[in-house]
């Protein structure tokens, strides 16, 4: 038996399972950013007990564990080098520190080559190589899965296509892609364009969410369908380039931000492909939604976990 371990911006969950598609017993708890890091490690600490009384099983029972982190990872040290949402994690020895809370080795590597992996094995992507997979949430991240590898580049990371650069909404600077796409880049330009007297009245109090932006855009609120369509935009572009460069059989898209669903998201972003995509490329990679939902890095970090023990 294998544990598996997300640690997002906004979510912390813990899992238990064999790494072969099936999820036994799953923790979930929401993350507190004013804690930081540390407050994240206490609910480890408390959590990890607590799910294996719930699986009726004692920690002798794993054999490894594995973690996907919101944030860049180092394979050679297996630490985080920083989380761009949670304070606190700064050259983090985290393999470490679970191996001598839980008692068994653990691997490391980032939340979103880690639901790449699982999405490539037990999702959307089975069968298929290579997958490109996306997260769109909180922030933006992608993996590339090879043959059912991830790919790490040099060993800090590869993949990292909420980082390429768009132009902004509302200017000609150069943003990178999550300031313009990611849930944050939207929800932080609804507020300027609330400060600026663009919107109407039924978004005039409280914070902007993408939730409320899509109910608006469903309801005709123009101001709100152009902002989602500027949005969606500019990560078809991202995944424009994308292809160009690796061309995957398969882009898989989950995440917060890719709920806005078929008609306000996937949509738009395969007719860009279709109309400014590379001939040559022309119909050789899909575009559809992540099949795991929400337990999507758990199933990849305990896959991980079996490929580095042992099944």
């Amino acid at each position: 038996m294998f544990l598996g371990i997300e640690i997002g911006g906004t979510k912390l969950q813990l899992g238990l399972g064999r790494g072969d598609g099936i999820v036994t017993a799953l923790w979930r708890g929401t993350v507190n950013r004013a804690e930081g890091g540390e407050g994240i490690r206490k609910q480890i600490i408390a959590a990890v007990p607590e799910l294996l009384a719930k699986a009726n099983l004692g920690s002798g029972h794993l054999r490894g564990v594995g973690i996907g982190f919101g944030g860049p990872t180092d394979d050679k040290s297996q630490s985080v080098i920083k989380s761009h949402h949670v304070a606190g994690w700064d050259d983090f020895p985290l393999a470490d520190w679970i191996r001598d809370i839980v008692g068994v080795p653990a691997v490391l590597c980032n939340d979103a080559d880690v639901a790449g992996l699982g999405e490539a094995l037990f999702g959307a992507g089975k069968g298929m190589s290579p997958i490109f997979y996306i997260t769109v949430g909180t922030g933006i991240g992608g993996g590339l899965i090879i043959d059912g590898e991830i790919y790490r580049g040099v060993g800090k990371g590869a993949a990292e296509i909420g980082h390429l650069l768009v132009n902004d909404i509302s200017s000609e600077r150069l943003v990178i892609l999550e300031e313009t796409s990611a849930g944050w880049g939207i929800e932080a330009t609804a507020a300027r364009f609330r400060e600026e007297s663009r919107w109407g009245a039924e978004l005039s109090d409280g914070p902007i969410t993408v939730k409320q932006l899509a109910e608006a855009a469903r309801a005709g609120h123009l101001e709100a369908l152009a902002l989602l369509k500027m949005a969606v935009e500019r990560l078809a572009q991202g995944i424009r380039q994308m292809i160009t460069l690796l061309c995957p059989q398969r882009v898989v898209i989950g995440g917060g931000v890719s709920l806005l669903g078929e008609e306000l998201f996937f949509e738009p972003i395969r007719r860009y492909q279709a109309e400014r995509g590379m001939a040559a490329f022309a119909g050789l990679t899909d575009i559809v939604p992540a099949a795991l939902s929400e337990e999507v890095v758990i199933h990849g970090a305990l896959a991980l976990a079996r490929k580095k023990f042992g099944g």
